[in-house]
């Protein structure tokens, strides 16, 4: 063979390699693209670290509704509660970060690591902000036909018998929690508290007058106060909520600045690819903008949030910081757990 023949042997030898390397990398890049066009493609699971019939589950079931039918899968309510709320957020920060399980979960994300010292999750690093969902404020409330008709009375009977109340709340160190330890710090009284595995069977709790008040968030609550089983004392937003107008704020009952909301947000464990990240961030927050769900969240007492990650990331900041609730860190300092 001549040396002309031989390179030109070579070079078509390099033209048809290149070829079949460019064809397999348009290949790759087709199926990569296919793949995640075709997500999801079985079951997706919602953790939700609080017990069933709590506010957050009531949440993660109607967002879990809305997802199930705009993206034509089943999305799983898995209760993992305990713990306020610790428990199920290990199980998530453990889970495979592929896309097929995500944390729904209260402002406990963001206080825990203020209350708790040995957590089996890291907030920060090891999960990633998907959409904060609806936010709504807490409520201490007392059975219907309780001799407590005002915040007053429960404010006189405290200080007239220390050791006499306890109250329920969804757990240690949940934002309830730390809203009835604001309460005995700004009005000097005492209280037991008596935590529960979330909202729902903190409610029972008083119901049943295995104690006498009770502070959650508002959405189990609600329809019990307008039937007239329970009787809300005061809520603990910025002005009264838009379902029970009738009832009171801290601030018109002599506390300035008390606030205490509660939010309810979408995390992903940390290692999620972006790309699902920014997919399940886009989907939940259309999911939580359709008019039917929007009404679903208000009959459950939430207003719709539908933030983007960037504002959840904020958002969970500051309230890891203290604020936002009117009193700061003396939320922490209230209970001894600054």
């Amino acid at each position: 063979m001549t040396r002309r023949a031989w390179l030109d042997c070579v070079v078509g030898w390099v033209a048809t390699a290149a070829r079949h390397a460019c064809a397999a990398l348009i290949i790759s890049a087709l199926c990569i693209t296919m793949a995640r066009a075709a997500y999801p493609e079985r079951p997706i699971t919602f953790i939700v670290p609080f017990a069933a019939g709590g506010p957050t589950d009531i949440i993660a079931r109607i967002l879990a509704t809305a997802l199930s039918q705009s993206l034509g899968q089943n999305v799983i309510i898995d209760n993992r509660g305990g713990a306020a709320g610790n428990i199920g957020m290990g199980i998530a920060a453990r889970a495979t970060p592929d896309g097929y399980t995500f944390l729904l979960t209260s402002t406990a994300i963001a206080v825990n690591p203020a209350l708790f010292k040995n957590l089996p999750y890291d907030p920060f690093k090891d999960f990633v902000p998907v959409t904060e969902l609806v936010n709504a404020p807490n409520v201490v409330f007392v059975r219907g036909d309780s001799d407590i008709k005002v915040l007053g009375d429960l404010i006189a009977e405290a200080k007239a018998a220390p050791d006499k109340l306890n109250y329920a709340s969804p757990g240690a160190g949940t934002k309830s929690h730390l809203t009835g330890e604001l309460l005995k710090l700004r009005a000097g009284i005492n209280m037991v508290h008596v935590p529960f595995r979330g909202g729902g069977p903190a409610v029972q709790a008083v119901l049943s007058q295995t104690t006498q008040i009770g502070s959650v968030a508002l959405a189990p609550v609600e329809p019990l106060v307008k039937d007239g089983q329970l009787r809300a004392l005061a809520v603990t937003g910025s002005e009264r909520w838009f379902s029970l107008p009738d009832i009171p704020t801290m601030i018109e009952q002599g506390f300035p600045g008390f606030v205490s909301d509660t939010f309810n947000a979408l995390f992903a464990p940390a290692g999620t690819p972006p790309d699902i990240v920014a997919f399940m961030a886009r989907e939940s927050r259309a999911a939580m903008q359709r008019p039917e769900v929007r009404d679903a969240a208000r009959k459950a007492d939430y207003e719709i949030v539908a933030g983007t990650p960037e504002q959840l990331s904020a958002r969970r900041q500051r309230d890891r910081r203290g604020e936002g609730s009117g009193d700061g860190n003396r939320y922490q300092a209230g209970i001894g757990l600054t």
